[in-house]
């Protein structure tokens, strides 16, 4: 069994995004030892618009498919968060996907990966914004994918493999190491709160 589960989440739901691709180079070039990385695609939600009368801090959800998400959410000690630019932000199904849940995400470790025509790098700086009010810790290693070099006719995804494949190590190498430092914070406040 994995000392710790990266969930690797694709942030895009759009008919014809490239993310799933991005999402599937990320899981197969994934390695650290006693890790597992599983993908999550955001699309097998189908999370609607935000649509709790309680806002998520409270952790009482009333609908199933929040639920489900935030027991998906849950599982994970860290995450690689992949998104796309549009209109120099996230795209809204990331931001939503963020919303809809609250203690799920809390003491946990996040590497931004995006792509764009300038690398996705803004939305990146968002994803991190949100992040830190999630109380999730962003590593500095981001890894960044350009529409212009790395895909084909801006579609198909072909990165230069020598170059980025020792970039995500370099990311995985940091969550993995604030993950297994926060997961020993997690467990000191569920012992805490049992002891209460």
């Amino acid at each position: 069994m994995a000392d710790l589960k990266i969930g690797i989440i694709i942030g895009s739901t759009r008919p014809g995004r490239v993310g799933d691709q991005v999402g599937a180079w990320v899981k197969e070039n994934a390695a650290a030892e006693g890790v597992e990385f599983e993908l999550v695609d955001l699309h097998d939600y189908a999370l609607p618009n935000l649509d709790e009368a309680l806002p998520a801090g409270y952790g009482q959800y009333s609908n199933e498919h929040t639920k489900k998400w935030a027991a998906k959410v849950g599982e994970f000690d860290g995450y690689l968060i992949i998104t796309p630019e549009y209109n120099h932000t996230m795209p809204g199904s990331l931001k939503n996907a963020f919303d809809f849940v609250g203690a799920e995400w809390n003491n946990k470790a996040a590497g931004v990966i995006s792509y764009g025509s300038m690398g996705g790098v803004r939305a990146g700086e968002h994803v991190r914004q949100v992040l830190a009010e999630l109380q999730i810790a962003d590593v500095q290693k981001h890894v960044m994918f350009s529409i212009f070099t790395d895909f084909e006719n801006f579609s198909t995804f072909k990165p230069a493999n020598e170059l980025k494949v020792p970039e995500l190590q370099a990311q995985i190498a940091q969550v993995v190491a604030w993950a297994e430092a926060l997961k020993s914070v997690r467990e000191a406040q569920a012992a805490e709160a049992a002891a209460a």
